[in-house]
């Protein structure tokens, strides 16, 4: 098992680092807010928490990989290229968040490995302070790119602009409570009535 050390600093200096530690409070209060209003559970499976966590590594690592290749995900310039994305992998990724189920694409070539989700690799931590701040009051350009090198070996650029994008897609979403489906619920009461039961699911 191995594990991946990512420093919280975010590149700033030690002033503004505890600055900003002072503020962890309210970015969690911040979450647990939104986390009501929208009618989930902020921690556990299918939690905000995980969500987010999971949309912040899958974002990380299509960046990363989109920089080895030069092309983006569908991109008919990666066909047959040898640098082709040939299948995808669910990762279950433990951190101090929550356990994640990545998608993670394989098949790449030898010579490339990933830096943020490695083969095999079952813990990943110092991913809690980025995953609070990006979705509590967003994290700057800088901020992520200093971040995302303690864990990469590739340019950063293309990794820092796909966390911006998938963050941004996440927070720009519908209403992730949704109403999916009613069903009948038969009642083992003496009444002999049954009632509705509204089934929620994350989007």
């Amino acid at each position: 098992m191995t594990e991946t050390a990512l420093e919280p600093t975010y590149g700033l200096e030690p002033a503004e680092v505890s600055s900003s530690a002072t503020t962890d409070g309210q970015l969690i209060a911040m979450l647990l807010d939104r986390a009501r209003n929208e009618g989930l559970q902020l921690t556990g499976q299918g939690g905000l928490l995980q969500q987010l966590t999971k949309r912040v590594l899958e974002s990380a690592v299509a960046g990363e990989i989109a920089d080895h290749g030069g092309y983006e995900k569908h991109d008919p310039a990666g066909k047959n290229n040898g640098n082709s994305r040939k299948y995808t992998q669910t990762e279950t990724v433990l951190t101090e968040v929550e356990p994640a189920e990545v998608k993670v694409p394989r098949g790449t070539p030898g010579s490339f490995k990933l830096q943020i989700v490695k083969k095999r690799q079952r813990r990943l931590t110092g991913v809690d302070e980025m995953v609070l701040s990006l979705s509590a009051k967003g994290l700057t350009h800088g901020e992520i790119s200093a971040h995302c090198a303690e864990v990469s070996k590739q340019p950063i650029s293309t990794i820092t602009d796909a966390v911006l994008e998938g963050m941004s897609e996440w927070q720009n979403r519908p209403p992730i409570a949704s109403i999916r489906s009613c069903s009948w619920m038969p009642s083992t009461s003496r009444s002999g009535t049954g009632r509705w039961r509204i089934v929620r699911s994350m989007r």
